[in-house]
């Protein structure tokens, strides 16, 4: 049974980072995509970044280009979410998402 396991959130002030992890298990993952999705209060899940299953292609919203970076290592079925100079309007339950699985998310906060 596929499992996927975010960690990392956490109340920042703006201008602050974080660093998100999701742990995956029960399946192989090296060949997947996998990406990052957020939703906050009252709006709809929308995508935040992806990274193919070798790392060599990544893409982001244009609201994070710039300041996450999104990376994985296949070896330890890990991915990851750099995030840096972080905006209130970041403040959402951050997923991630391999082929049809999603995590159970993990809430960022960031006060101005």
């Amino acid at each position: 049974q596929v499992q996927l396991v975010e960690s990392g959130g956490g109340l920042v002030q703006a201008g602050d980072s974080l660093r998100l992890s999701c742990a995956a298990s029960g399946g192989t993952f090296s060949t997947w995509a996998m990406g990052w999705f957020r939703q906050a209060p009252g709006k709809e899940r929308e995508f935040v970044a992806k990274i193919s299953w070798g790392s060599s292609s990544t893409n982001y919203a244009d609201s994070v280009k710039g300041r996450f970076t999104i990376s994985r290592d296949n070896a330890k079925n890990t991915l990851w979410l750099q995030m840096n100079s972080l905006k209130a309007e970041d403040t959402a339950v951050y997923y991630c998402k391999i082929f049809v699985y999603w995590g159970q998310g993990t809430q960022v906060t960031v006060s101005s």
